[in-house]
């Protein structure tokens, strides 16, 4: 009896140790990864020239048109039920993507104002705190506003609430990223530091 339980007692902290040992395993390889992305992350170049051609490419306009109350509305009056909600369907699908892509930006802008930030000139470094602080606030819209459409692709039959102002958030960082620009070693000369 006594020879089975030590058995026993060795078997189990036989399994203990394997746990053990592949959860360190597993705790190394999480590390690892961790360093390779920051490692990467850290190389990666800055492209923010890219970043403000995306950032414009945007058309919010389309955008607005695709959560207008007014408009969905209008196709609720005149179109079949059914088919109304097909088309309600495909709209938030398409304001989802035009979401999804704000906040992608959004994140990227992000970095243009911590670069800007880093600036000797006190109205770029100014203008980079407040790029950032909208990036951020248009991040955190996008993320809402996405998950508002994302509800509506799902389920087209519930009644619309209202979308945040993820538009209007975008246009602050617009204004924002503009002044950025206005100033002669504004934006362009971020971009030359950061590529070179």
């Amino acid at each position: 009896m006594e020879q089975g339980t030590a058995t026993l007692g060795q078997a189990l902290i036989g399994q203990a140790l394997i746990v053990t040992w592949a959860l360190v395993a597993v705790a190394f390889l999480a590390l690892v990864t961790l360093v390779y992305v920051a490692i990467r992350h850290h190389a990666r170049r800055f492209d923010l020239s890219g970043t403000v051609q995306a950032f414009r490419s945007l058309d919010i306009e389309a955008f607005r048109n695709l959560v207008d109350p007014a408009e969905e509305a209008f196709l609720r009056d005149h179109l079949p039920h059914k088919k109304f909600r097909a088309i309600k369907r495909q709209r938030a699908w398409a304001a989802l993507l035009y979401a999804w892509e704000a906040g992608r930006v959004a994140t990227a802008l992000a970095k243009v104002g911590q670069a800007a930030q880093r600036s000797l000139d006190p109205e770029i470094a100014a203008s980079g705190v407040q790029v950032t602080e909208n990036a951020f606030r248009l991040r955190l819209q996008s993320v809402r506003v996405s998950l508002r459409l994302l509800t509506e692709v799902l389920l087209p039959g519930l009644p619309t609430r209202s979308v945040p102002s993820m538009a209007d958030q975008y246009e602050r960082v617009a204004q924002t990223l503009f002044r950025l620009g206005r100033f002669p070693s504004g934006v362009h000369k971020l971009a030359r530091s950061k590529t070179a």
